[in-house]
């Protein structure tokens, strides 16, 4: 229900703005919407300590402690208006807690959301100083910055153990990149993401680890600690060729179907490829896994073999090696297909993880990674309100082939 605001009494506005000559006047930073905001909260914490008091200034005392006021004490708010200086009354007694402003509060309310928000976006300790000065006119400390984003560890932290759904048909699993200190040595650490599918259609990200190698060592942790979280089952899991992680996720899942990312077997096929014959060779590579069949999409790889060995031996073999991992989508019609073979799905979030990093030269400690990927991701999932594309029919599809994993109703 939306509450009807009352309209200022003209002669109130006229008299306010009898000497505005200029925006200054108005929004600046001692201008009128600062004073009447100062006086406003001193004036509303005044009435708050009459009514702890239970008499006003130069009034009779009215309550048994014989508790008066005792002056004021000065306090400087950082907020939208800037710094703004206010005088908080006390009592003699010490028992009077204003509510507006906090004992301990030295920031309006939503400052802090201002932080977190820039820090979202990879801004620096430095730059958000700078922004926060230039907008609001406010002085922030680094120390007051870290303080703030720290606290969200804790959030982390709960995030990272929340429970999970039992059934996720679809968990897509990639990787990022990033530079972070590590006993004053700069080092490259890959942070992995998973992205769960559930079955609603809707995109979840369950769970960010940092590891400074990969492998099946610590694809087990992951996948383990993703079934303790209460994942039961998983229908297909559409990775990028991670080291380690089809033996993990068969011995934990072991129902669970793992697709190797076409995309990125492509890409990896043509890092052996001069730029002269790339688009040729990716033509021919297209043969393959966009054959209607398996056994057609066998017939093109032989092709592909008897043509482009001599030049190119290692293609061949990668996509032999790993051939039992890159035909499961060959199961299903070539609308839900795309929703299968590809990580495209969480390779779009790892771009716009990627874009607030970039000018980062490396981050201080991995608390502070991860600190900056969850509100990220906290940001980019506030857009997964549809269904992935084609979820329907991938759905229908999966009821039928899994009928006895899916859950009733």
């Amino acid at each position: 229900m939306t509450v009807e605001m009352k309209p200022l009494p003209a002669e109130l506005i006229d008299a306010l703005l009898a000497d505005y000559k200029k925006p200054e006047d108005l929004i600046g930073q001692n201008g009128l919407l600062t004073q009447l905001t100062k006086a406003l909260v001193e004036r509303a914490l005044q009435a708050e300590l009459t009514g702890h008091l239970g008499h006003g200034k130069n009034q009779l005392v009215a309550n048994e402690a014989g508790n008066t006021r005792n002056g004021c004490s000065k306090k400087t708010l950082k907020g939208d208006f800037g710094q703004l200086p206010i005088e908080i009354p006390r009592d003699r007694a010490g028992t009077f807690e204003p509510q507006l402003i906090g004992k301990h509060q030295t920031r309006w309310s939503g400052f802090d959301d201002k932080i977190l928000s820039l820090y979202a976006r990879g801004m620096t300790v430095r730059e958000i100083q700078g922004h926060l000065q230039e907008m609001y006119g406010a002085e922030v400390s680094p120390t007051l910055i870290s303080s703030v984003t720290d606290a969200v560890m804790d959030e982390v932290k709960a995030w990272q153990s929340r429970p999970l759904e039992a059934l996720y048909p679809i968990v897509y699993m990639d990787c990022i990149h990033v530079k972070v200190r590590d006993n004053g040595t700069v080092r490259v650490k890959a942070l992995y993401l998973a992205i769960g599918v559930n079955l609603d259609g809707l995109k979840e990200v369950l769970g960010l680890w940092m590891a400074q190698t990969e492998g099946a060592k610590f694809w087990l942790q992951v996948v383990t600690e993703l079934k303790n979280r209460g994942v039961a089952d998983i229908f297909i899991a559409c990775v990028d060729g991670l080291k380690g992680f089809p033996d993990a996720i068969e011995a934990v899942f072991p129902k669970a179907t793992v697709q190797l990312c076409i995309v990125h077997m492509v890409r990896h096929s043509l890092n052996f490829v001069g730029w002269k014959q790339r688009k040729e060779v990716a033509a021919d590579l297209r043969l393959i896994y966009a054959a209607p069949t398996e056994s057609e999409a066998e017939r093109q790889l032989t092709a592909f073999e008897v043509k482009w060995d001599d030049s190119f031996a290692p293609i061949g073999r990668s996509w032999r090696r790993n051939w039992t991992h890159l035909i499961p989508f060959f199961e299903y019609p070539p609308d839900i297909r795309k929703v299968i073979y590809t990580t495209n799905a969480i390779e779009s979030v790892n771009m716009s993880l990627r874009k607030i990093t970039k000018t980062r030269g490396s981050f201080p400690s991995e608390d502070a990674v991860f600190k900056l990927f969850y509100l990220a991701l906290n940001n980019i999932s506030q857009k997964w309100t549809m269904p992935i594309r084609d979820w329907k029919a991938a759905l229908n599809r999966f009821t039928i082939q899994f009928d006895e994993r899916m859950p009733r109703v």
